[in-house]
């Protein structure tokens, strides 16, 4: 049975979303934001940091993804689509979403294929990372509830 969620657990989602984002680009503003501050909106600060309108648009991408999460990872709009299916859709969704940011906030020149390959590499490893994360924090809990499941099998097994 799939707990309940609340506006809370989404704007939780939505804070764990965007602290990783920032996290991320202050690490290469610290890296590589003094030689991209010509080049890029996101790097105009150089190693100082995100400009606060960039933080706001990179808020305002968490909040739509973890919207999107919702559509293709619950069952109270799709109610008939593998998991499968359900991943290929939100990563082309993201991919979609991010892309238009790029364009519409002038992120970086679309004219330019290093960003691009910048973007379409961090992106790689960003989810290859939480697939990595998802996949172990999914065995942990099922270890967790088979111990448990255990437990319960051997209380009950003294009682009678």
């Amino acid at each position: 049975m799939e707990e309940k969620k609340t506006v809370f657990d989404y704007l939780a989602q939505v804070m764990i979303i965007f602290g990783f984002t920032m996290l991320m680009l202050n690490i290469f503003c610290l890296g590589f934001g003094d030689s991209a501050r010509d080049i890029s909106a996101i790097f105009a600060l150089g190693a100082q940091g995100i400009p606060a309108g960039i933080s706001f648009q990179f808020l305002c991408v968490s909040v739509l993804l973890t919207g999107a999460r919702y559509v293709f990872f619950t069952d109270r709009v799709i109610k008939k689509m593998s998991l499968w299916s359900r991943t290929v859709c939100m990563l082309t969704f993201a991919i979609i979403l991010i892309a238009a940011f790029i364009i519409l906030f002038h992120w970086f020149p679309v004219d330019m294929w290093q960003p691009w390959l910048m973007f379409f590499l961090c992106f790689g490893v960003c989810f290859v990372g939480s697939c990595a994360f998802v996949t172990l924090k999914e065995k942990t809990e099922n270890r967790r509830m088979e111990e448990a499941l255990r437990r319960l099998k051997e209380t009950e097994g003294k009682k009678k």
